[in-house]
């Protein structure tokens, strides 16, 4: 199958989960500065969600450029991958409900779809792996031990287990996270400039 649906969908999907991102932000209950500013930690949230949502679509767009093909398992990994990627707004939301810190649950849940969503990009890159030819594929070739995937997964764990004693450093470290993979993965750009 090619793989020009899948990408579509994707990327429609995507827009609309930041749509709904922003449509969760909500107008100060004054028309004054200091009323905006007391919303930074909603804003603050916002912005590390968008820019998750960011790295996917981008890391999506760059996995799928070493591709030709995709097959029912990978089409499901993909609804699968969105599936979490789609929770991210509720938690987002429910993360600002408790500004201007966040609290535990909130925090954990957060961290949670975060994980979830690590977790689900590792069926996805395996079953376009296996969908273009297994161990030899240009895909497998670039994504090598996926040491940042897995870092993040990690990270995530142990960022949800500190929240039970301080949910600010849990929030930190989702942002270090993301820091990790603000720069596009350059394993994968590097065979797309070869091309």
């Amino acid at each position: 199958m090619k793989k020009s649906r899948l990408e579509a969908f994707t990327d429609g999907v995507i827009a609309v989960i930041i749509t709904i991102m922003v449509l969760e932000l909500k107008a100060p209950a004054e028309p004054t500065w200091p009323e905006l500013l007391k919303s930074w930690p909603i804003f603050l949230s916002y912005i590390l969600s968008f820019i998750y949502v960011g790295i996917y679509w981008n890391n999506h767009h760059h996995m799928l450029q070493l591709v030709k093909r995709i097959n029912g398992k990978a089409m499901w990994a993909n609804l699968f991958f969105l599936f979490c990627l789609s929770l991210l707004p509720f938690a987002t939301a429910w993360l600002n409900e408790a500004h201007p810190h966040p609290a535990l649950v909130p925090t954990i849940f957060y961290g949670f779809i975060l994980f979830l969503t690590a977790v689900s990009w590792v069926p996805l890159s395996r079953s376009l792996i296996e969908a273009n030819g297994g161990a030899d594929c240009e895909l497998a070739e670039a994504l090598g031990s996926d040491w940042k995937g897995k870092s993040s997964i990690v990270i995530y764990a142990i960022a949800i287990v500190l929240a039970i004693y301080n949910p600010i450093i849990s929030c930190m470290l989702y942002a270090v996270v993301a820091a990790l993979w603000f720069v596009p993965d350059r394993r994968i750009e590097s065979r797309l400039l070869d091309k």
